[in-house]
């Protein structure tokens, strides 16, 4: 069985499908065209986000038999389509959910202890300790929209803190230990902290609004270590402003790039976001939260693993 690899991953997983006696061929540079023009040769492709894998690229992948992507989400690929050709979809949420849960953990308790603020003044020669009084994590309540390997990553970091941690899912009894499942008006009336885990999908898209926001019963901390688009700038800046939103911790922003790659053009700046850059009560970072040394290994290995499971046999037969 053949693999084409479309994006550079850790070496674990060449060398495990290697020796399950797979096929693999790496191409990390070609265009989606030039991709094109050889994909029905092959059986299978690894990808993190380089390109859209779209209806076109599908239509001449003839032998296609799975994509696997070596992250979380797979909203990069036409998923509708894939599935219609009976084409495998694979993804590897389980490998990165530490890295996300300890990620989001560190940018609550940063933006409570004032901590990025703080380090620059100091830097700078200031010494202002009253301004950079901290709030405690411990008797808030923390809620968690998507309790799905990310959510249940941050919950279970969340244990130590004597924190009540509540969280909502479209998805019945997804509730556990770490977190009690309440209906989304009851979050809303709740919570002194919203972490967003949830995938981008038409659902999740522009979810965080003004109406959303407004219909929290207490000003409330956002983080969102999940997808940019779900969230939408202008309104995040305006509540922030308002006092809604006491604070943000943004490791993924709306103006990012499907292929996570790059954020915005330097000279065009939308004007929100400029703001955004200039609010001490705001930490951000490149789309990291899973992006750990630990978690690239991780990646590689669960993607290995199901491709293994799922492919192997079919490979022997042949």
């Amino acid at each position: 069985m053949k693999i084409l690899h479309l994006d550079s991953n850790h070496p674990l997983l060449l060398k495990m499908l290697e020796e399950a006696g797979f096929s693999n061929k790496e191409n990390y540079k070609s265009s989606k065209s030039e991709v094109e023009e050889i994909i029905s040769t092959y059986d299978g492709i690894v990808i993190r986000s380089r390109f859209n894998i779209d209806k076109q690229f599908l239509d001449v992948a003839k032998n296609l038999k799975f994509i696997a992507r070596v992250g979380a989400g797979l909203e990069s690929i036409d998923t509708d389509y894939a599935e219609k050709l009976e084409i495998k979809l694979v993804a590897a949420p389980e490998g990165n959910r530490n890295a996300v849960g300890e990620h989001a953990l560190g940018m609550l308790l940063s933006l409570f202890n004032n901590l990025n603020k703080a380090d620059r003044e100091v830097k700078s020669g200031l010494w202002n300790r009253e301004p950079n009084r901290g709030i405690e994590l411990d008797g808030k309540t923390v809620g968690i929209i998507g309790y799905g390997n990310m959510g249940k990553a941050f919950a279970k970091k969340l244990k130590g803190f004597d924190c009540e941690v509540i969280c909502y899912d479209i998805k019945e009894n997804v509730g556990d230990e770490n977190a009690k499942q309440v209906t989304l008006k009851e979050l809303q009336q709740k919570v002194d902290v919203l972490s967003l885990h949830t995938p981008w999908t038409p659902n999740t898209d522009k979810m965080v609004n003004a109406e959303f926001i407004a219909g929290f019963s207490k000003p409330f901390w956002l983080i969102n270590t999940a997808r940019g688009k779900s969230v939408v700038t202008d309104d995040l800046v305006s509540a922030l402003k308002s006092g809604k939103i006491l604070g943000a911790g943004l490791d993924v922003m709306e103006f990012e790039k499907l292929s996570f790659e790059t954020l915005f053009d330097s000279d065009n700046l939308p004007k929100s976001l400029k703001e955004l850059f200039a609010m001490n009560n705001v930490i951000l970072s490149p789309h990291i939260a899973g992006w750990t040394l630990e978690s690239k290994e991780k990646l590689a290995k669960v993607i290995a693993e199901k491709i293994i499971k799922n492919f192997k046999n079919q490979y022997n037969e042949k």
